[in-house]
């Protein structure tokens, strides 16, 4: 048709999105026209899952499986370097992928959860988050156009009272406050837009067989904010499309 033209077909990273609310957002962002990037820890894993969407009929030349392991600080460098050969920019990036205190230790505190749970927490938590902002949020800015979707939790919430387990709370709060400064250094940009999500107690492998919400109510608001309008919010944390506090 003369004169029309087509908007661009966006492409959504999402981290840790072999299964759970990852790969719920990745099937609900295909459903709304996006192309998405399925990642694990391993090719296979990503492979397998990104298979099963499009069993399930998601288009094949929509969906993408890439490895990234975001504990590894090398991890979204190379995952990048292998975008870029494919020929994809990532104009959305989702912080899904994360860790939380085996049970038999979700009671101990700071002064006595192991150390190494403390590591393995925040390198998945916080630093994975900070690996893939650095590696994909400055091609967002050099574009004009991104999102940065954090999926956090009521237990990060200093104003919530910081009810988790330790090491997981701490991690989910710096988590948040990466989520305001990153923010504000790319609030300039007009249509780029930075937030974060407590996706609420879901039917997932950390949430349990008990939670009250399914993979696509705790996807929801995840989706809403990868595909705000250049109006939409920046710099918040919501559940249920709604504001809570930091």
């Amino acid at each position: 048709m003369t004169g029309s033209t087509r908007p661009p077909m966006h492409t959504a990273l999402v981290t840790g999105s072999a299964a759970g609310i990852g790969l719920a957002t990745c099937a609900l962002l295909e459903r709304l026209g996006l192309r998405v990037i399925v990642t694990a820890r391993t090719r296979e894993r990503a492979v397998a899952a990104a298979s099963g969407l499009i069993e399930r009929g998601a288009a094949a030349e929509h969906v993408h499986a890439e490895a990234l392991d975001v504990a590894d600080p090398a991890g979204a460098r190379i995952c990048g370097r292998r975008l870029a050969e494919a020929g994809l920019a990532v104009d959305v990036l989702v912080n899904n992928a994360a860790l939380i205190p085996d049970k038999t230790r979700a009671e101990q505190g700071v002064l006595d959860s192991p150390v190494a749970d403390w590591r393995a927490i925040m390198e998945a938590n916080f630093f994975g988050a900070l690996w893939t902002c650095r590696e994909f949020v400055p091609g967002m800015v050099e574009r004009g156009y991104g999102r940065v979707v954090n999926v956090s939790s009521d237990y990060g919430s200093i104003g919530l009272g910081l009810e988790g387990p330790a090491s997981y709370s701490v991690s989910k709060a710096a988590l948040n406050a990466l989520t305001i400064k990153l923010a504000q250094e790319v609030r300039a940009q007009e249509d780029l837009k930075v937030n974060a999500l407590n996706p609420g107690w879901v039917r997932s492998k950390m949430g349990g067989p008990t939670a009250t919400k399914s993979l696509d109510e705790g996807a929801d608001t995840v989706v809403w904010l990868a595909t705000l309008p250049a109006d939409g919010p920046s710099g918040g944390f919501f559940q249920d499309r709604a504001p809570i506090p930091w």
